[in-house]
């Protein structure tokens, strides 16, 4: 879908059967934080939802290699919100490198839904599982450098005016920027590998494009109030190793966290 202002409008999708209404003291608290909407990363196994451990400024969560899991979204405001989701710099929509311009899901007001996986039709999701970095969808589709994060960008919805007719003159066109130097690119590009190579070097696991799930959707039409989004959140994640290693946990709560062997774990047999 194109329109002439595309910071205003976007293909969205609302999301069916998942509407729950959120407790009065849930949306006080979410308010007080300035969260127009609210994300939480969710075991599928266990249905609890992670606990972010703060360090340096970032907001940590541990991720177990092969656990499924699931991004809860609740809308805290009265009104429709965009949220254009990141999972390892990749927008779970479309499939793009993620920015905030692009497509995502639509919340209705005060709505409550689990993201459980990749976005592949309106029909159905590849879910998300944490996996080794090399298993990553970002880095099999080569984009590693932002594994191990997951973000979100939201977007308000513009009330509809009344048509007015204003005459208005064109605005000059700005010169472009000076081309940067051999040299400047050389160093930029050299600096950009340095970063890139440190940051796998780093992360230990990232999200998998795992088995094909039924989440049905529809499409619906969104008008973005502003061009820039409202909020913009992320959280980072690793394995409970590395983040005991770099000192984000305490070796205690890793083996807290840390998933033992259980001789009878319960359900059924699995697809291999």
């Amino acid at each position: 879908m194109h329109a002439s202002r595309p910071y205003r409008s976007a293909v969205a999708w609302l999301l069916l059967g998942s509407l729950l209404t959120l407790p009065a003291a849930h949306a006080a608290r979410a308010a007080k934080a300035n969260e127009r909407v609210r994300m939480e990363v969710v075991d599928r196994e266990s249905g609890s939802a992670a606990q972010p451990v703060s360090h340096r400024g970032d907001r940590w969560i541990a991720g177990m290699p092969g656990a499924p899991y699931a991004i809860r979204l609740t809308n805290t405001t009265g009104g429709r919100v965009l949220v254009v989701l990141s999972v390892d710099g990749v927008n779970a929509v479309s499939g793009e490198t993620a920015a905030p311009s692009q497509t995502g899901y639509v919340l209705a007001p005060w709505q409550t839904t689990e993201i459980t996986g990749w976005r592949k039709s309106h029909a159905d999701v590849a879910r998300f599982e944490f996996a080794a970095l090399g298993d990553s969808y970002a880095a099999r589709t080569g984009r590693p450098d932002n594994v191990g994060t997951i973000g979100i960008a939201v977007f308000g919805e513009r009330a509809p005016l009344p048509p007015v007719a204003v005459a208005r003159a064109p605005y000059p066109a700005s010169p472009p920027p000076p081309a940067p130097t051999s040299q400047a690119r050389s160093a930029s590009v050299a600096s950009e590998a340095a970063a890139s190579d440190m940051r796998a070097e780093r992360q230990s696991i990232g999200t998998a494009h795992g088995a094909r799930e039924w989440a049905p959707v529809s499409s619906t039409a969104f008008e973005r109030a502003t061009r820039d989004p409202v909020q913009v959140t992320m959280l980072r994640y690793d394995s409970v190793d590395a983040l005991v290693s770099r000192g984000i946990l305490p070796r205690h709560r890793a083996w807290a966290q840390a998933r033992r062997p259980q001789a009878f774990p319960g359900g059924f047999v699995p697809d291999p």
